[in-house]
């Protein structure tokens, strides 16, 4: 699945790509505005995709002056499903949580990194998950709570979890100089921990 574009996980069309924009957003969007949002599809085709969903019901068109902006009508009896399937990456998130939360051997930190994180995610591509763990853990517990992440995860999702490790101390010792970290940084989605804790340690190893 693609995160950033998560109602194609059920209508790989335009359809889905205007309605998970409507849906993430409580106000109105011109034709044009969804345009510049959505990038590479066209206007006419997004004029189009707009008018049926206007025919379904599913979408409001209020005259603007000489044109019209366009909201999600949230009454509709479809409207709760399709803002549920707009915030996949909110509901992932959330089950990576739980999972670590429950963990006999928590980890430090934790971030979901990479195109999930950025939103430029594609079917193939993988989750990007980074844990740091504690110095001294048991190392079967750890690797099985591990292993058991990655499977939920591709279950979940569909795609294949990519889970990189380090512990605390390598993070003290060479935080600095491994690109993965300042990109976790700069990007990622905490999922255990504290962001602050990650940059602190970085931060510390700089001075």
């Amino acid at each position: 699945m693609e995160l950033n574009r998560p109602l194609a996980t059920v209508t790989p069309t335009l359809d889905g790509d205007v309605l998970g924009v409507l849906a993430g957003f409580d106000g109105t969007f011109t034709t044009g505005q969804l345009h510049r949002v959505l990038g590479e599809r066209s206007e006419e085709g997004i004029r189009k995709v707009l008018q049926r969903l206007v025919r379904q019901g599913v979408v409001h068109a209020d005259r603007v002056g000489n044109a019209f902006a366009y909201r999600l009508n949230r009454d509709h009896l479809a409207a709760e499903h399709i803002i549920g399937l707009s915030d996949l990456r909110g509901k992932l998130l959330e089950r990576i949580e739980s999972a670590l939360a429950a963990w006999q051997v928590r980890p430090q930190y934790g971030a979901v990194f990479g195109s999930a994180a950025r939103g430029s995610m594609v079917a193939e591509s993988d989750i990007d998950l980074l844990l740091v763990r504690p110095d001294s853990v048991d190392e079967d517990r750890w690797v099985l709570q591990v292993d058991g992440l990655a499977a939920d995860v591709s279950r979940w999702t569909g795609n294949d979890a990519r889970i990189l490790e380090f512990t605390v101390a390598e993070v003290a010792a060479r935080g600095r100089d491994e690109p993965v970290l300042a990109d976790v940084l700069r990007d990622g989605l905490t999922v255990a921990g504290r962001h602050a804790w990650l940059a602190g340690q970085i931060r510390k190893r700089k001075s």
